[in-house]
């Protein structure tokens, strides 16, 4: 069952990863209704496989891997869960402005959109440097 969890966490994470591009590469061109409405659903799909990724993420730390006690004396570990925490509170700026569009696009709230999808995107990379060092079990304060 673990593999199955370790795939299933892989794919919410590269879903994650792709909404995310998509969200900033239509952010960066031409912005209009047909470019709002992808927006929403790139967010939806982004909103979506974080909420996987976060429950399928518990699932291995308390029931499928090492256990919860082996990975909460881990820095790198408690440092990429913060982060991860940190991405989904930016979000919700931009879902908020993506869902209020629908009424009507209002352009002045595209430069701060840009500015979180940006460091969304380093947070994501941060992360990967996180579980990279978990891997090799760098980080453990016992």
């Amino acid at each position: 069952m673990s593999p199955l969890f370790a795939f299933l966490h892989h794919v919410a994470a590269f879903a994650l990863v792709a909404a995310l591009v998509v969200e900033f590469v239509l952010i960066r061109g031409e912005l209009n209704a047909t470019t709002a409405r992808r927006l929403a659903r790139a967010d939806m799909v982004f909103g979506l496989s974080s909420g996987l990724l976060l429950v399928i993420g518990l699932l291995r730390v308390f029931y499928f891997e090492k256990g919860a006690a082996y990975y909460f004396q881990n820095a790198a570990f408690i440092a990429k869960l913060a982060l991860f925490m940190l991405i989904a509170l930016l979000s919700i700026y931009p879902t908020v402005k993506f869902i209020s569009w629908r009424k009507g696009f209002d352009p002045s709230s595209v430069p701060a959109i840009r500015r979180i999808l940006h460091l969304e995107l380093i947070g994501v990379v941060l992360i990967l440097l996180f579980a990279a060092l978990m891997a090799d079990a760098i980080g453990f304060f016992g």
